[in-house]
């Protein structure tokens, strides 16, 4: 007890901006050596995208009509930015379970006990993923290449689309730290991480042109936040995309994208971070 009153001492807060910064890194590191330590994590995480990209590719591609045409290489190159997309959202899963883990073994508890930001340790979580993510998804884009996909704008639209897959990343992280915190185990927040993963992901434009879909689905299919990522890729990426639709954000993708993510991030950080100050192994 007094070990602990004395580092609350030595470390009181400045600046408490500076300090929740500085909490949070030491935070990302800390889960950084841990994931560095199990590279199975990393492992696994490459395999599933990979097996989507060559299975969607080439079982599907010749199938697909996409623009008029059934092209296989047409079809790839509007596959990539869902098969993207997909990758750095099923990542909530694995902050969940993460944050899950952690709490199961009173780790959170003894975190709270010292004398740092609140939302630090979630915050640290959250940056470390999207560390993983960016990894995993660099690698995709290398298998991608491989396969035949292509971009046509200039490096700066690109790295722009990987900075949308990214921030949309991060915001469903903070989705799957919620989920971590509200339930008892690694492996429920495994499940209750993907469960809604699916209809997300698949009631989207990422796979099939949402036109084709019945008129109440494409209406839900054109204002879902991960079909706006999804085409604002495509736009980016000068890659094919869906039939022209009225829906605001498949007429202002880019714009769409960032108001979404940015939207999911306050909303979850701050119920997860609420959660995580009432929260007990």
């Amino acid at each position: 007890m007094s070990a602990v009153t004395d580092t609350a001492r030595v470390a009181a807060p400045g600046n408490p901006l500076s300090q929740s910064v500085r909490d949070s890194l030491v935070l990302a590191k800390r889960n950084l050596i841990r994931m560095s330590r199990i590279p199975e994590m990393v492992i696994f995480g490459l395999i599933q995208p990979i097996m989507f990209v060559v299975l969607f590719s080439y079982v599907f591609g010749g199938s697909m009509n996409i623009g008029g045409t059934t092209d296989s290489t047409v079809y790839r190159e509007f596959l990539m930015a869902g098969i993207f997309a997909q990758t750095v959202t099923f990542a909530t899963a694995g902050a969940g379970a993460g944050i899950a883990d952690d709490m199961h073994k009173g780790l959170i508890d003894r975190f709270r006990s010292l004398p740092m930001a609140r939302g630090a340790v979630l915050t640290g979580r959250t940056l470390a993923d999207l560390v993983q993510t960016a990894l995993t998804l660099f690698v995709l884009a290398m298998v991608a290449l491989l396969v035949g996909w292509r971009t046509h704008t200039n490096i700066g639209e690109v790295l722009g689309a990987f900075g949308l897959l990214l921030l949309l990343g991060y915001a469903f992280t903070w989705v799957g730290a919620l989920i971590g915190l509200s339930v008892r185990t690694p492996e429920a927040a495994t499940s209750g991480g993907l469960i809604w993963l699916f209809p997300v992901t698949f009631i989207s434009n990422a796979f099939v042109d949402s036109s084709r879909m019945t008129p109440w689905l494409r209406h839900v299919a054109d204002w879902n936040p991960f079909s706006a990522t999804v085409q604002a890729c495509r736009e980016l990426f000068g890659n094919p995309g869906v039939s022209p639709s009225d829906a605001w954000p498949m007429q202002h993708p880019v714009w769409a994208s960032l108001i979404y993510s940015v939207l999911i991030i306050v909303l979850f950080r701050t119920l997860a971070v609420r959660k995580y100050r009432s929260a007990t192994a």
